[in-house]
């Protein structure tokens, strides 16, 4: 990105946009940079933290409202689209809300996008969208299809779109590390199944793909981040050590594993030192040398998934990694 641009952030409240803003802030000095989201009292809270900083304005709205996004991208540069449905057992028995939100939203944030001439936009998806079982990935693997497709329709020099693809944020609110804390003085933490997996990311190494992605694509590129694994069993263990675990079974639309590249797109993805791209196999970008650059062709039954993962997080290292963000953890 450039320096002195103007950045829209989707979601911007979230997690993600609790990182995102003042690494941005700090990195690429924007001219402006719009949070962009629906909930005005958590807009009202990072006002307090911003309210002197004239280059960070909030705009109240929400990804499903087509009319507001192209009222707030005017003379925007540069999107991140964080906002989503992202809760699964949320997006079980509220299947028609999510699909508003993820992809109803992602069509939204792509029009508005052409038509006010952006130059660049990233997308946040999930391992949930590779290979889905659960309506949220479901929905995110079609957000990623159209975002990849909204290059088609483009044009040569108009906006670009990639996706970057991560797995569970260590800390973030609503994930599993600040419920197992909430849990500590209890001595019991429930458990889905020991033996499940998954990925394991802090949201400084999120904004970091984000960043790459905004420099480094040509349009189409799903971005995938090398990051360790760990078992339920032992996030458990470092959060709230000798806790008793209490097996409650895999819940719906979980999966004992998560994957976030498939055998099906291993023909189309090659490898750079700590991240993968999917490259999409339409108009033959796959084989575009602006795209692929010093990539290594992974192989043809390559799958990346949080079990077969050659990286894994120990119980000490994310141990270390709690007491050290304790006053943070579930509070971005």
């Amino acid at each position: 990105m450039e320096h002195n641009a103007t950045i829209l952030l989707t979601g911007g409240t979230g997690s993600f946009g609790s990182k995102f803003v003042p690494m941005t802030l700090e990195r690429y000095a924007p001219k402006r940079l719009i949070i962009y989201s629906r909930d005005e009292m958590k807009q009202w809270e990072m006002a307090k933290i911003y309210g002197d900083d004239p280059r960070v304005r909030f705009f109240i709205g929400d990804v499903r409202d087509r009319d507001r996004l192209h009222r707030a991208m005017d003379g925007v540069d540069y999107v991140v689209h964080a906002a989503a449905t992202k809760i699964v057992p949320t997006a079980e028995y509220n299947p028609f809300e999510c699909v508003k939100t993820n992809i109803n939203g992602a069509i939204n944030i792509i029009d508005a996008c052409l038509d006010n001439g952006v130059k660049r936009c990233v997308a946040l998806s999930t391992d949930k969208a590779s290979s889905p079982v659960n309506l949220y990935g479901a929905t995110k693997l079609a957000s990623d299809k159209l975002f990849v497709a909204g290059n088609s329709y483009s044009g040569a020099d108009k906006c670009r779109f990639s996706v970057v693809r991560y797995g569970n944020v260590m800390g973030s609110r609503g994930s599993v590390i600040p419920f197992f804390l909430s849990l500590a003085d209890t001595g019991t933490v429930p458990v889905t199944d020991p033996r499940m997996t998954r990925f394991m990311i802090t949201l400084e190494q999120g904004v970091d793909l984000v960043w790459h992605a905004m420099e480094d694509m040509e349009g189409g590129e799903i971005y995938v981040k090398k990051i360790p694994s760990m078992t339920i069993g032992d996030i458990v263990q470092a959060a709230v050590p000798g806790a008793t675990h209490d097996i409650i079974g895999i819940r719906p639309g979980e999966k004992l594993h998560e994957q976030m590249i498939g055998s099906e797109d291993a023909p189309h993805t090659y490898e750079y030192d700590d991240y993968f791209k999917i490259i999409p196999s339409i108009h033959n970008w796959s084989k575009d040398p602006a795209r692929i650059k010093d990539g290594a062709k992974v192989a043809d039954d390559f799958v990346y998934t949080s079990d077969n993962n050659a990286d894994w997080m120990s119980v000490d290292a994310l141990g270390s990694w709690i007491n050290d963000n304790r006053d943070t953890i579930g509070t971005y």
